[in-house]
Parts: structure tokens; sequence; C-alpha cells
């Protein structure tokens, strides 16, 4: 299990997740952390269009990162996108769940859906709310302490929605339902998929680490910076 996941924000609405970035986009953004850090990049990119798709890692270009199960990631990255499976847990599992470990519904841990609220740290944000909520006041913690896995945007997975990591131009998983979505979609059923380049209202990212994720707020110079790379357009779909 990761020991922080944490929702990258932009110096436009203060504590607002981002929204209306790609899948490409937030892996490039992931890189700079890494880059940054010290680390390697977590994703191979050998052109620099800012929506330009990854090249899977190979032993050659990956060397002990290489991982033939995940060609999508170095393994040796510090930061990157999480899989579905690390995602779904953080949302869903809990190790002391009565009964026995086991996963919920619901990113609240529970099996009934949450209270729709338009912010806070209880219920969760969706249901025709009127936006994103404050990254810090946006529903109720899962068992593992995560905030706004249920509601608030949906979030891209790392992972190609086949669930197989072969094709770097597929379409990649989103999880996690939006301010406006229904019940079904902020359940642990609800997931679909987009094109790596699609940009979208609703979309948004959040990076995990095996390490402590920098603070939001000690990025948002840098994010300014590159906003224009990354928020290119806003789209909207009424994904129900």
């Amino acid at each position: 299990m990761y020991s922080n996941l944490g929702t990258a924000q932009y110096d436009g609405t203060a504590n607002n997740p981002v929204t209306s970035v790609s899948w490409n986009e937030a892996a490039r953004f992931v890189n700079w952390l890494n880059v940054s850090s010290g680390s390697v990049p977590a994703y191979r990119f050998t052109t620099s269009g800012v929506n330009d798709n990854i090249v899977l890692w190979d032993l050659a270009s990956a060397g002990s990162g290489y991982k033939e199960a995940n060609p999508f990631r170095n393994s040796n990255a510090k930061y990157f996108l999480p899989s579905e499976n690390e995602w779904y847990k953080a949302a869903y599992y809990d190790p002391n769940k009565t009964g026995g470990a086991g996963y919920y519904n619901y990113a609240t841990g529970s099996d009934t859906a949450p209270t729709a609220v338009a912010s806070g740290t209880s219920g969760a944000v969706y249901d025709d709310q009127p936006g994103p909520a404050d990254i810090t006041s946006a529903g109720g913690l899962s068992p593992y302490g995560t905030m706004g896995q249920g509601g608030n945007v949906w979030e891209w997975m790392e992972t190609n929605l086949s669930g197989t990591n072969d094709a770097s131009g597929s379409s990649r998983g989103l999880r996690g339902g939006s301010w406006y979505s229904n019940a079904f979609y902020v359940a642990s059923s609800g997931r679909f998929g987009y094109d790596p380049s699609f940009e979208g209202g609703f979309a948004g990212f959040r990076v995990a680490s095996l390490a402590a994720v920098p603070e939001p707020t000690s990025l948002l110079s840098t994010l300014a910076l590159v906003s224009s790379g990354l928020l290119l357009r806003r789209r909207t779909k009424n994904l129900r």
C-alpha cells in the first residue's frame, strides 16, 4: 500500500483540484515531480508534444526499473499515477473491517451511499453539486485516510481501461465520479475511460508515491508556470 496520495492543484482557484487535464499531461507533470526531486521519470516520452503518447519501457531503456507486468511505469520512480488496483485499494479497502479485512462499496468506509454535500468532511461531493470542492473539504475519508475518492472530480488511472498496459494509446480508466455524478458512478463499480489525450472539465488526477507527496501549496508557483501547457482548454461532458 502506498503511503500517501495527494491531489494536484493549480494556481487559479485556491485549493480546487485540477480539471481539464489529459492523462498525457498528468503523466508529464508526474515526470517533472520525479526529475525535480532527483528521481527517474515514471513515464517514457520520446517526443515533446504536450499530448503525445508515451512509449512503453523496455529493459534497455529502464534497466532495473523495467517490469514486464507494467511497461507503462519505471518502477524506480518516486512519483506516479496510481494503477487501478492501487487507487481501488486506497479508496475501498479496510484491513480492520468488521468481520474481517475487505472492501466497501463507497470511498467513505461504507456500503451505503454517502450523503451528497457541496463541501465538508463528511458525505461526498456528488449528485448535481455546484462544482468541485476544496480538496480539504471534499467529503469523508476512506479507511486509509484519503479524501475525495468518491465524487468531486473523476481521476485518471495509470491503467488502460482493458486492465492490461500493453498499448500506449489505448483508453485509460477513470474512477470516483464527480460533483454532478449520481451514486452509481461514485460507487466502487463505477468506471469508464477515455483516450489519453482527452481533456474534460470533470477529469483530474491524483499523485501516488512510495514516499510522502509534496504538499500542493509548495507546488503552486511552479504549476502557475506550466498551467498554460497543462490546462489547454476546458471541455465538459454530461456523464451521468
